[in-house]
């Protein structure tokens, strides 16, 4: 018969704790939908004609009136074989306008990303995340001295009056400005 082994005092069962190695919980490998959407986001930006080389090529393929007050937003795969659709962000009023020109847009793009690639053109009204900076105020340039004034008309004493002679004077005016 075997003799029964006593249970280990607290003191030892801290120490043979202390002293042995466990080995971390075992877990499950990530989906592979998660590893491989990376994978393939990285390979369309390199590679592909997807949603993010039309939104680095947007300017060239609608133009850039167009592309000052739109911007694309996602391109929606159809399910089932269903019409694929292009979302697009548009700036305030601009959207009617763009609402005309939808049949071009969507010719353009279909030019790029291959044929029937967009069946529909979503529209949303909105600012736009890269919306061109608003025009600067021109510096209100200083008038020539007394002196360049009457050199300039020197220079242009045998002009005939006229038009020509104004926008000689105009364009004198603004080299010596700019020479300054």
């Amino acid at each position: 018969m075997r003799s029964r082994r006593s249970l280990p005092s607290p003191q030892e069962a801290l120490r043979i704790l202390s002293e042995k190695r466990t080995r971390p919980q075992r877990r499950p490998p990530p989906s592979a939908g998660r590893g491989l959407g990376k994978l393939v986001k990285d390979l369309d930006a390199r590679f592909g004609q997807g949603a993010g080389a039309l939104q680095a090529r947007w300017r060239e393929v609608v133009g850039a009136e167009v592309a000052k007050r739109t911007e694309p937003v996602k391109l929606v795969k159809g399910r089932n074989g269903g019409p694929s659709s292009l979302e697009i962000r548009v700036a305030g009023p601009s959207a009617a306008i763009i609402q005309h020109q939808a049949h071009e847009i969507l010719a353009r793009v279909n030019l790029f990303l291959g044929p029937e690639a967009v069946q529909k053109l979503r529209i949303v009204q909105g600012p736009l995340r890269n919306a061109p900076d608003p025009p600067q105020p021109r510096k209100r340039s200083q008038p020539l001295d007394a002196a360049a004034e009457a050199k300039l008309a020197e220079g242009l004493a045998e002009a005939p009056d006229g038009k020509l002679k104004q926008a000689l004077m105009a364009l004198g005016r603004g080299v010596l400005r700019n020479s300054r």
